[in-house]
């Protein structure tokens, strides 16, 4: 009886399209084994850093360069100086019919009691930040509550760049001093306009006079009573 002889050919390995095959084959070209190996690439990918505001100090000096995403009118009130400013948001002036019911809508209640401006989504926020830093630059993204910061930084990541961090609770919660900043009033307060101030002052005065009315009646009693005399009753 004749013996069956086998013999097997050294391994061949070849590479397509990320993949290896390793093929043992018999004497007359049978395949007797074949074993495909995947190879995987593996991507670590950086995510935000969110910060408070008294580890953002620390970012600065560490090289970070602040960018600025709030609205140009917030913006100009007060803004940490050397920053970068590309806001995320910027003034609505498109004139189509839903547009400028929306418009007057907001301008009767938010822009006129808190001063913010009419806004939309700035189709080149993106595109904008990476004409002033490269994908690798440090960049510590900052609005005023918070909000727009973390949204942005978001983009910023998903876009490919690898350190960003921004202000969980905005310049709002920013101590007087923390940064050098440029502008009418103090970084805290650049979100405060309108009516809301208005309001605030004027129940300030109010105060101030109801306190000395009170202290001087208190203290001065028969003067207050001759001066209310003065008025005749109902």
């Amino acid at each position: 009886m004749a013996g069956i002889g086998c013999c097997c050919s050294s391994p061949s390995s070849r590479s397509i399209l990320g993949s290896s095959s390793l093929v043992f084959e018999t004497h007359p070209g049978r395949t007797l084994l074949r074993k495909t190996i995947h190879r995987r690439t593996l991507y670590v990918k950086a995510e935000v850093d969110f910060v408070n505001a008294e580890e953002a100090t620390k970012l600065v000096t560490q090289g970070y360069t602040v960018l600025d995403v709030r609205d140009r009118t917030q913006f100009e009130r007060a803004h940490i100086k050397a920053c970068k400013h590309v806001p995320l948001f910027i003034e609505n002036k498109d004139n189509d019919p839903g547009t400028i019911i929306k418009r007057q809508l907001h301008n009767n209640f938010s822009g006129l009691f808190y001063g913010l401006p009419f806004t939309k989504p700035n189709p080149e926020f993106v595109q904008s930040v990476k004409s002033q830093f490269s994908p690798d630059s440090k960049v510590l993204v900052v609005c005023q509550e918070g909000l727009r910061s973390a949204a942005a930084a978001q983009k910023l990541d998903a876009s490919g760049f690898q350190n960003v961090a921004c202000i969980t609770s905005g310049l709002q919660s920013v101590k007087p001093g923390s940064f050098d900043s440029v502008g009418s009033t103090e970084l805290q307060n650049a979100g405060k306009a309108g009516l809301v101030t208005v309001q605030g002052k004027i129940s300030a005065v109010l105060g101030t006079v109801l306190i000395c009315a009170y202290l001087f009646i208190t203290f001065f009693p028969d003067q207050a009573e001759q001066i209310l005399a003065l008025f005749p009753s109902a």
